[in-house]
């Protein structure tokens, strides 16, 4: 297997940072999946046997929409550092290659807009923990991957255990329930890839709001040539569910809580020795109920052996 091949995406973080305790949003504050963080990854792949790394460098900068897809003044700018460890552990299940991982961001956020002071911090969001990832080998080229992800609400920053002075917490203080399925045609150094998690949200225990249920898309389309990897990546995010506690009638009253997102944009990849580089940069077209924008995302992949 080529080593732009090698590492498969072992879990992620989105970010769609929103006003804690406002009732007229989509989500409570974040997201459990980054957006379009596994494009241009073969995501129904996994590894051969041994233990890897993926670091993602995640800057963003979003604005706040409504439910018509206007602007409304505010805007987040974040900095996600997401490191994740990948054990392919060489067993096989039902016939499938068996993986474990874990993943714990940190992020850099401030929001700004209506007068807003200086507030950016530095904090960590929810544990990842993924018990479970099958990929099978299938006929014609094709791979399939199921997984779950568990959101542990150990964040540092959350809504009403925010430190003085923050607008905006580390995390989200809820646990989350994320199984996901993941599809690759792999030929001749093509990579079609598509990659859907849905997110299943718990009550939050100290404001007692529960967010939408959500479903995350990641898609790919690239071409390896040598060492250098370019492509096409997209996502789309839409919330299936109603929000629900305290706040969220009056959200239905402003028109509806339910947010989507739209992005797409280039990628570019490098084989460097063992370590895969992949930069991508996503341009957000279309955003309601939510915050949304442009991202760029520079990942490293290796290999600890």
């Amino acid at each position: 297997m080529k080593p732009s091949r090698m590492i498969a995406q072992a879990a992620s973080v989105a970010i769609a940072c929103l006003l804690p305790h406002s009732s007229a949003n989509g989500q409570e504050l974040w997201d459990p999946h980054l957006r379009g963080v596994n494009e241009g990854l073969a995501a129904g792949v996994l590894p051969p046997k041994g233990v890897y790394g993926v670091l993602n460098n995640y800057w963003t900068w979003v604005d706040k929409y409504d439910h018509n897809g206007d602007k409304t003044g505010l805007r987040v700018r974040a900095l996600i550092e997401l490191p994740e460890v990948l054990w392919s552990t060489g067993l096989k299940v039902f016939g499938a290659d068996y993986a474990v991982a874990i993943a714990q961001p940190i992020d850099y956020t401030t929001l700004s807009g209506d007068g807003l002071p200086p507030n950016g911090r530095w904090g960590t969001f929810n544990t990842i923990l993924v018990p479970g990832q099958l990929s099978w080998t299938l006929p014609n080229n094709l791979h399939l991957k199921a997984s779950l992800a568990v959101y542990l609400p150990t964040g540092s920053s959350s809504p009403r255990r925010l430190p003085n002075g923050t607008y905006l917490g580390a995390a989200n203080g809820f646990w989350t329930l994320q199984p996901g399925l993941a599809l690759s045609w792999l030929r001749n150094g093509w990579n079609l890839s598509m990659d859907a998690t849905y997110a299943y949200n718990f009550r939050n225990p100290d404001t007692q709001y529960k967010s939408g249920q959500q479903l995350a898309i990641d898609y790919t389309v690239a071409k390896t040539i040598g060492k250098w990897t370019i492509g096409l990546g997209g996502y789309q995010e839409n919330q299936l569910s109603d929000d629900s506690g305290s706040g969220a009638a009056a959200c239905a009253q402003t028109g509806g809580c339910r947010a989507s997102n739209y992005g797409i944009g280039p990628l570019l990849g490098y084989q460097l020795g063992k370590v895969k580089l992949m930069a991508i940069y996503n341009h957000g077209f279309r955003t309601t109920s939510d915050v949304g924008g442009d991202s760029f995302n520079l990942r490293l992949s290796f290999p600890f052996q």
